[in-house]
This record gives C-alpha cells, sequence and structure tokens, in this order.
C-alpha cells in the first residue's frame, strides 16, 4: 500500500511517516513544505501514484482535501475533527464518488469502547452517565473529538438523553442527561472514563492513551482496510466489525 500523507509536517504525520516506512510513503504534503525529494506543499502538486490519502493536516483543509481525492478516485482517511457543516457536507458528498473514512479518534482501543458503551448504555437500565476526559494543554476543541463520538454512540442506545457539557450551574441533576468534562493539562495524550451508576452498582469503562503512535498505528491498518471498499462514509465502527 502507498499512501499520500497530507499534513506530513505536523506530530501526527512524523509519526505515521516513521511507522509506515518509506516503501509505503508515495508522497508527504505539508503548507510547510517546499516541494522536492518527496515532499509537496500541497497535495494538487503530487500526481503521481497512490493507494489513499491520510489527512492529517486541519479540518479547514477538508474541501481541497475531498476535492483532490475525488479527482484521483482516491481513497481518503480523514484524521481531522472540528468540521462545520459545511465541511462535513463537503466529506458526505465525497463519499458518493470514493471510499471515506473519518474518525475523531483513530485508536482500535477506542472504538472498541465505544462498542462497548453503547451496549451498557442499552443494557444497563437507568442509570446516571457521566464522562471525564482529559488532554494536553494546548488542546483547542472542548469536549475533545473524542468524547463526542462516544457520546454520540450512548444517544444511539439513548434517544432522549441531551449532553450537559461542562455542568456549572446549581440544582439537581437530570436523570436522563449525559454528563461531559474536560480535564487540560500537561502532556496528557488522551484518557476518555465513562461512568455508569444506577445507585445500586458502578459501571467505568476507561481509556488511557499512552503514546500517539497507537493514532498512527490505527489509521495505517484503517486505510489499508478503506482501499478495497466501495465509495460511502466509514468510520472505526465499520472497520471494527470487519
Amino acid at each position: 500500500m502507498k499512501i499520500i500523507i497530507n499534513g506530513a509536517g505536523g506530530k501526527m504525520g512524523h509519526i505515521l511517516a516513521d511507522m509506515a516506512g518509506n516503501e509505503n510513503i508515495a508522497a508527504l504534503a505539508d503548507v510547510a513544505f517546499d516541494t522536492g525529494n518527496g515532499k509537496y506543499h500541497s497535495l494538487d502538486d503530487f500526481t503521481g501514484e497512490a493507494d489513499c490519502v491520510v489527512d492529517f493536516s486541519h479540518h479547514t483543509a477538508i474541501q481541497s482535501v475531498t476535492s483532490y481525492c475525488v479527482r484521483r478516485k482516491l481513497p481518503v482517511l480523514i484524521a481531522t475533527t472540528g468540521h462545520t457543516p459545511d465541511e462535513l457536507a463537503y466529506i458526505h458528498d465525497a463519499a458518493k464518488n470514493i471510499p471515506v473514512f473519518m474518525s475523531p479518534n483513530m485508536s482500535v482501543g477506542v472504538a472498541l469502547v465505544a462498542d462497548i458503551a453503547e451496549r451498557v448504555a442499552r443494557l444497563f437500565g437507568e442509570c446516571d452517565i457521566e464522562m471525564i476526559e482529559a488532554h494536553h494543554n494546548q488542546k483547542i476543541d472542548v469536549p475533545s473529538g473524542t468524547a463526542l463520538m462516544l457520546a454520540k454512540r450512548i444517544q444511539d442506545a439513548r434517544k432522549d438523553s441531551p449532553l450537559n457539557i461542562g455542568r456549572h450551574e446549581n440544582g439537581k441533576r437530570p436523570s436522563n442527561e449525559i454528563g461531559i468534562h474536560s480535564l487540560r493539562y500537561g502532556s496528557e495524550v488522551g484518557t476518555h472514563e465513562i461512568i455508569f451508576s444506577n445507585g445500586l452498582e458502578t459501571i467505568t469503562i476507561r481509556h488511557d492513551a499512552k503514546n500517539r503512535a497507537l493514532f498512527a498505528r490505527g489509521a495505517l491498518s484503517a486505510a489499508e482496510w478503506l482501499i478495497n471498499q466501495k465509495p460511502g462514509l466509514y468510520g472505526m465502527k465499520d472497520y471494527i466489525a470487519g
């Protein structure tokens, strides 16, 4: 498999390139690069052969990323978060023509946690649900895209459960809400803990990311799976389902 890494100049881009190895890289693209030695300023500068684009750049680049991939009929794995409704529309339009993989978290472990959380929410009856997520002090989005993804999976099982992000008001806790609390400190890679309690017993599900390399590993595995799929929009739930 030959991949194009977009956003190759960033932290995750560097990690992904090191993990993939030169033999699996068709091109490295980043707005900070000058073209030369396998590096390109933009995707449009590269016209060579490739099997897939892996995008670790920024959500604001999604229009140009999807346009390039549709034009070249290349599957694309989108690992950026924070997309606006307009940007999501570009992704959905692209998925009509090419395989598109999008996930706010490329960890297989997180995908398994999401499956378990949905099952617990469906079967554990009337319970309070609280989520605590922690990331490094430079992270911009609150709550994290992973926290929102986990909450969405829980809402799939509990349709009437609104999110309460960063609870701060006085008053009793509504029984059906999903609380999300965000911590930002140091160089924390990422921790997500979901607590289910019905007053008689408590179930806690926790995932700790120890190294960003796990996201690169998941992205490479998902990209290899994606290149054999038909046009459509896919995520980690599809990948772990086989």
